[in-house]
């Protein structure tokens, strides 16, 4: 498993956060882009007593895929326009933010425009999960927080519970924990899964199908006037009754009978061999799977280091490659694909070696 922030360096990255971000709900014809130097920045423009007031933001990847995306502008395009042409990509913009106007949420902090929103996406926010979250997690004997990262599209918290354990095959042990991630950018809900930890090479998998999720979907902030967020009481009301859900999911998402399950199918994928050159099959995995040539290459390096050629083996390498990515969000979806991979049917499998043999 990856290593991340220690949880006293998340939580005081969280504090900072909470101190610093801001959020503004604005029809678009009170954004315009702009471009300085090949730099693309984004103003809020506003009025006060006559008076034109200027608040101007840098605008990260995430928040200009979620404004191409809410344009119609193909990806594709918008990113050459950034690249070749950031002028043209300002005026394609700030004419669509006129033509058709619409409110949006946009959110920001540390000066950067992070995310470009619904204005009825519902603030579900990371310092409001890990407050309710880790008091349970303190409650959990023995339980110990294994990782955790913020990045700038999620929050992630892994822990393992090393009192439910069990033996895959003779000295492979797997301990059972949970993984909880939140996203404030909107690229994902506030999800509670189970995660298993392998004791041999420290790998984690995340069990995709046995999680719970709550989405960050409510109701649309009504008004013609251009404002910075703030929580209302009825909004407080709501988050707290979800919060105190949140707890109870956590405190119980450590469940022998999911734990067994995901036990059982990796015994299962111990029954199902990798045939072929093992090269043909780590390049056929890598095409169908999505993965780049370097995650490819460690895949490889680490599916003969184990000399497992079953499912089960070649699940644990793309498992054990998570921790060589230099991206902890890649590195969780990893872990997440290692878990598909397992669980591929014997039929599927069969037939991806048959590609393998041609």
């Amino acid at each position: 498993m990856k290593a991340g922030k220690t949880l006293v360096e998340l939580a005081k990255e969280l504090d900072r956060q909470n101190a610093a971000k801001r959020d503004f709900v604005l029809d678009t014809t009170n954004l315009h882009m702009t471009t300085k130097d090949g730099v693309l920045n984004l103003d809020i423009v506003s009025q006060s007593s006559g008076d034109t007031y200027i608040n101007r933001l840098a605008v990260n990847e995430i928040a200009h895929r979620q404004i191409g995306t809410h344009l119609n502008i193909p990806a594709k395009y918008y990113d050459r326009m950034r690249t070749e042409y950031p002028e043209l990509l300002a005026a394609n913009v700030n004419a669509w933010f006129q033509k058709q106007p619409q409110r949006r949420m946009v959110r920001t902090l540390d000066g950067t425009a992070r995310a470009f929103l619904s204005d009825r996406y519902r603030r579900l926010d990371n310092y409001e999960i890990a407050s309710a979250v880790l008091p349970i997690i303190g409650e959990m004997k023995d339980a110990r927080i294994e990782s955790c990262e913020l990045t700038d599209s999620k929050m992630y918290i892994k822990v393992v519970n090393p009192r439910l354990e069990a033996e895959v095959q003779k000295g492979d042990i797997v301990q059972a924990g949970i993984l909880i991630t939140n996203s404030e950018v909107g690229l994902g809900a506030v999800h509670v899964q189970p995660l298993l930890f392998r004791l041999v090479c420290l790998n984690g998998m995340v069990v995709n199908d046995l999680g719970q999720r709550r989405y960050h979907v409510g109701r649309a902030n009504h008004s013609d006037e251009m404002y910075e967020l703030y929580r209302d009481e009825t909004l407080e009301a709501d988050d707290r009754a979800f919060l105190m859900k949140l707890q109870d999911t956590v405190r119980t998402a450590v469940d022998e009978a999911k734990f067994q399950l995901a036990v059982d199918r990796m015994k299962a994928a111990l029954e199902v061999p990798v045939t072929g050159a093992v090269t043909d099959v780590v390049e056929l995995t890598a095409k169908k799977w999505n993965l780049n040539k370097s995650e490819q290459d460690s895949v490889l390096t680490h599916l003969i280091k184990g000399g497992d050629l079953s499912l089960f083996g070649l699940a644990n390498a793309v498992t054990r490659a998570a921790q060589d990515v230099e991206s902890y969000d890649r590195s969780t979806e990893l872990e997440s694909l290692g878990w598909d991979i397992l669980n591929v049917t014997r039929k599927e499998w069969a037939e991806l070696n048959q590609e393998v043999k041609r």
